[in-house]
């Protein structure tokens, strides 16, 4: 009786591994098939994918003639370029990306908050980082009207529980 159990266990777990061998191979065939998921320029939106790398290399290339020497400098050695906002005369820095890349500095240069704001579309980060320059430029008032505040951290410890 023992042995009938043991056998009957084998053959279903037989039965079971060759299932999942099949649907592994299924799966593993269905991803191929799809765009490539590990690059985020491919996720949201189909047919993105296709000539990313040029319209990037464009995009930076814009970016680059509408810098001044020294923001091309500072962007080029460090990735970030600061600007000055056209109403209020602070300082800004913006970083290399899409969203999340703005902050607003205090007289010492460290960063005070982040600001939010993109244009509407899918862009590539030179396109989106001009557009955010040139806004905060021209229209320091309106694009801070529109944009998401967001705290930094600012590297002081908290001494609240210091004994």
């Amino acid at each position: 009786m023992f042995r009938q159990l043991l056998r009957n266990a084998k053959e279903r777990l037989r039965l079971f591994l060759s299932e999942c061998r099949r649907r592994a191979r299924v799966l593993r065939e269905r991803l191929r098939q799809q765009p490539d998921r590990t690059n985020p320029s491919s996720r949201f939106v189909p047919g993105f994918l296709h000539g990313y790398g040029a319209r990037e290399a464009r995009g930076f290339e814009l970016l680059k003639e509408w810098l001044s020497p020294e923001q091309l400098a500072q962007y080029q050695a460090r990735s970030y370029f600061d600007v000055t906002g056209c109403h209020s005369g602070k300082r800004y820095r913006i970083s290399h990306g899409n969203s999340m890349n703005i902050h607003e500095l205090d007289g010492a240069g460290r960063p005070r908050f982040g600001w939010c704001f993109a244009p509407k579309g899918y862009l590539v980060a030179g396109d989106v980082m001009l557009a955010q320059k040139i806004a905060l430029e021209t229209d320091e008032r309106g694009a801070l009207a529109v944009a998401n505040k967001f705290s930094v951290p600012t590297g002081r410890r908290n001494t609240l529980f210091d004994c």
